[in-house]
């Protein structure tokens, strides 16, 4: 006889409610007893490696130091390695025909990361195991692992502290668990935004959120980190705009995860395409300074002048047809307030991740007690509960705000708060990987030489990036007025 599922175990959100939940959230939180009948919870490290056989991944090394400074995916190396290579690197074998391209990486003085892989290519000669990830009960139909990405790692891997530019995340993880540190979009200011490395879907800080240099980056004291750490079978929500750092926890982890593109408006993908013809037109033109490695390794390659001006041009045109002819240069559709119309129901099933104390000491430096963290366990209800919180009291609206604890009471702020740079003056020493900071110092001045870098620094300044996109609307909208005067 088939045993019942216990009570707690039982879903109770369909997958149209699920999607109102996920279009109402301004902030992250965790979906719980949505995934216990999902085949891909069986994709473990040993699983796949039967699945995939000899087929080569690529694992992105890191070193395991403690340097206050991010460690971009521009400054670490890369192996090919099977799966089974994998496992007995992690096991601590040191022999080359066990661990291959690991054997010139010690295990005790690097992580190693396979990230950003595509299910559809990982898995592309086995398209049934598409149908294991079951996002069609999240309220997308037909959305499967051939929508979502693979990330297998070990405990220390991390992902540099960074912001997704088009859409939002959900994250399943499947074997091990990760650490979550999340900044809400009013926050930009204090972690210090850089487009170097340049990727286009991206903005990453200059701050290691876990160990900041105070010095360089004062203003991060005031930055508000939302911690939780994702257990097997549990599903994470992180908002678009919403600023995340990720680190694994355990000798090896598995997650699935599924983005999901929102429709931009037409000025943010003028301002995108205006940040890229500058930083490309920047970076590519010959220079004794221009010798760092400030191209993502997740870009597909570089696109000349003449291409990024096309691209640049198209997106002039698309705001000026959705403006029309009689529209004022400055016009915006108002933002739709879902909190109004829809209470996110929190309980044993969804339950929201916000600030607290505990997480503002982590990110000082100071290590989690071993109690914050127990044994690894595939409980679909297992919730960290210092990571938390265990309310229910919380009202969210739309994506893009932040929610704080502040005494006893949880405060919501406005879900129309915009995305700034940092402030004046808060700025502090030069973005990290900038070389020779001190050139052109003379005795008895601070004059620091100005690089490339700088200068990107505030050209693509968000306030910048949006003044000058108004000033080109302008121009268009001018030439079109005189045209129409002529006829």
């Amino acid at each position: 006889m088939e045993k019942s599922r216990s009570p707690m175990a039982t879903k109770t959100l369909y997958p149209e409610e699920v999607r109102r939940i996920l279009e109402s959230l301004q902030s992250p939180a965790v979906f719980l007893n949505m995934t216990c009948d999902w085949p891909v919870l069986l994709w473990t490290v040993d699983y796949l490696s039967r699945c995939l056989g000899v087929k080569a991944v690529r694992f992105r090394m890191g070193q395991r130091q403690h340097n206050n400074t991010p460690l971009f995916e521009t400054q670490c190396s890369y192996v090919e390695a099977t799966l089974e290579e994998f496992q007995s690197w992690t096991e601590g074998q040191t022999d080359a025909d066990d661990v291959g391209s690991f054997s010139d990486y010690p295990l005790s003085q690097y992580w190693a990361y396979a990230d950003y892989k595509y299910i559809s290519l990982l898995l592309q000669d086995k398209t049934s195991m598409f149908e294991d990830v079951l996002w069609s009960q999240f309220g997308f139909p037909g959305r499967n692992g051939r929508d979502s990405t693979l990330w297998i790692g070990t405990d220390g891997a991390n992902t540099p502290c960074h912001l997704d530019t088009y859409g939002y995340n959900l994250v399943l993880q499947v074997q091990g668990r990760k650490r979550w540190h999340l900044f809400p979009p009013a926050d930009t200011s204090c972690l210090y935004p850089s487009r170097i490395p340049y990727e286009e879907s991206s903005v990453f800080s200059q701050v290691d959120v876990l160990r900041p240099d105070l010095q360089r980056f004062p203003a991060f004291r005031n930055a508000r980190a939302h911690t939780v750490i994702l257990q097997p079978g549990q599903v994470l929500f992180v908002p678009r705009h919403w600023w995340h750092y990720v680190e694994c926890v355990d000798p090896v982890t598995v997650s699935v995860n599924s983005w999901i593109e929102l429709e931009v408006d037409d000025e943010a993908r003028l301002g995108e395409a205006l940040t890229k013809a500058i930083v490309c037109a920047l970076k590519t033109a010959p220079s004794k300074d221009n010798d760092d490695d400030w191209l993502n390794p997740t870009e597909e390659g570089l696109l000349g002048h003449d291409v990024n001006m096309q691209f640049l041009n198209l997106a002039v045109e698309a705001c000026m047809a959705r403006r029309g002819p009689t529209s004022p240069c400055d016009q915006q559709t108002p933002a739709k307030d879902s909190s109004s119309q829809f209470s996110v129901p929190f309980g044993p099933n969804l339950i929201p991740v916000t600030w607290n104390q505990i997480t503002k000491l982590e990110t000082t430096g100071q290590k989690p007690k071993d109690e914050d963290c127990p044994s690894p366990t595939r409980d679909c209800n297992a919730v960290m509960p210092s990571s938390i919180a265990q309310g229910t009291t919380a009202r969210h609206g739309r994506v893009g705000g932040a929610c704080r604890q502040h005494g006893g009471e949880v405060v919501t702020s406005s879900a129309s708060e915009p995305m700034v740079g940092p402030e004046p003056g808060c700025r502090g020493q030069p973005p990290n990987g900038d070389r020779d900071q001190t050139e052109g110092h003379t005795e008895g001045s601070h004059t620091v030489t100005i690089r490339t870098n700088h200068l990107l620094e505030c050209l693509v300044h968000p306030e910048v990036i949006a003044r000058v996109t108004e000033l080109l609307l302008e121009r268009q909208s001018q030439i079109r007025d005189s045209q129409e005067h002529m006829l």
